[in-house]
């Protein structure tokens, strides 16, 4: 296991703990082709074993080294899920520490274990890979770690390096997003619900990955309250959290608008096959209904030895026919539901707006104001002078210079 010291100039420390990568075999693939099968599997499990030795004893230098670890490094060995712990040493000094699950690059696989520990002067982080610390050795983020007054604003640097892995995963997940909206409204399809979820599994994704640096920073604030409040890096890692937040929150809106929208049309369409079925059915009941019956085995049937009785029964099937499809007509079931037949029909007769309206349900509407206030006046100068005469009453106002 790596390690480092860096001091800043606030004086505070940060020790940055990385796994080394396992060495090769030592085995080339010609030598694994000439050896034997189980002796390549042996020489395999003999430098395995050798790693792990070497891990262990790697780990307890460090801890050797740094005592005041020596719990916090078994706690977070072999943690592979995110875990939030606000605590207190022994003088009552606040201690944040865990694990967070974080990716680093564009491939959702890439999902690897950050275990942190912040005090007010000291932040220790042990990664999986040095990839983390090489990019925070650039600017600006090297920058701003000279720049922080304390151990708990550099971890926010530590968190807002890594949300820069948010903010470019989200815009080509808006990009993918338009896309499909755009394939959605010129060509609809059964094959695009299957991207529709592929884009809310994307979106779930982000969202598990930023929840618990949400939680992180209701942690720190429980841990460090006053004094982290002020600082710059916790304001802007809150601005950030809230963009962030914000368009996961409009990016699912989205999602569920294209999700009811294709259930809408899907309802749509089903309705109107099932509307152009029923009526098919019920224009083809007479046919099938004198046709079933003239077709039973009985030795007296009506006009069946009539030379007319043939055209009479057809001239029957289409009259009914034409009486049966007037009528749907006259419902208003054979074009769009959604217009009525007559003026001012919604869904059906009876409850059209000018019925409602003929029949007094409507409320009447509110006076205006200017009458309201004739009308105040009106009443009260009717119940004070009550035994005024006509000729008072008609009596014209005064001009406004006689006022």
């Amino acid at each position: 296991m790596m390690h480092r010291l860096l001091q800043f100039p606030s004086k505070w420390e940060w020790l940055v703990l990385n796994e080394q990568r396992p060495e090769s075999s030592g085995l080339s693939r010609s030598s694994t082709r000439a050896a034997g099968g189980g002796s390549v599997v042996a020489a395999l499990a003999e430098h395995a074993e050798e790693q792990a030795e070497v891990k262990q004893a790697s780990a307890a230098a460090l801890k050797h080294a740094y005592p005041e670890l020596a719990g916090w490094l078994s706690d977070m060995e072999g943690n592979t899920h995110n875990q939030i712990i606000v605590s207190e040493l022994a003088g009552g000094e606040s201690v944040l520490q865990g694990t967070l699950m974080f990716q680093l690059s564009e491939d959702e696989t890439d999902v690897l274990p950050l275990h942190f520990r912040v005090t007010r002067s000291r932040l220790v982080t042990l990664a999986g890979d040095m990839r983390l610390s090489v990019r925070l050795q650039v600017d600006p983020w090297q920058d701003k770690l000279n720049r922080c007054q304390s151990a708990p604003e550099g971890f926010f640097v530590v968190l807002g390096s890594i949300l820069e892995t948010f903010h470019i995963g989200l815009d080509r997940f808006e990009t993918r997003l338009g896309d499909l909206e755009h394939k959605m409204r010129k060509q609809n399809r059964t094959g695009l619900m299957n991207t529709i979820f592929e884009r809310r599994y994307e979106l779930l994704h982000w969202s598990h990955l930023f929840i618990p640096i949400k939680e992180i920073q209701g942690a720190a604030k429980e841990a460090f309250m006053d004094t982290l409040l002020d600082q710059e890096e916790y304001k802007r890692m809150e601005l950030k959290l809230e963009r962030i937040e914000a368009l996961l929150s409009h990016y699912a809106m989205e999602i569920d608008t294209l999700l009811m929208m294709d259930d809408a049309i899907s309802n749509f369409r089903g309705n109107d096959i099932m509307k152009t079925l029923t009526i098919f059915t019920a224009l083809f009941m007479p046919a099938t209904v004198i046709g079933a019956v003239w077709g039973m085995n009985f030795k007296r049937i009506p006009w069946a030895g009539e030379p007319w009785g043939f055209v009479a029964v057809c001239s029957i099937i289409v009259i009914v026919t034409m009486l049966i499809y007037w009528w749907l007509w006259h419902k208003g079931w054979t074009g769009d539901l959604l217009n009525g037949r007559h003026r001012g029909e919604i869904v059906g007769p009876g409850t059209g707006i000018d019925a409602v309206a003929a029949s007094g349900d409507l409320p009447r509407p509110l006076p205006s104001r200017s009458n309201r206030v004739r009308g105040a006046q009106g009443a009260s100068s009717a119940s004070g002078n009550g035994e005024t005469s006509r000729d008072e009453k008609d009596a014209p106002l005064p001009s406004r210079s006689s006022r």
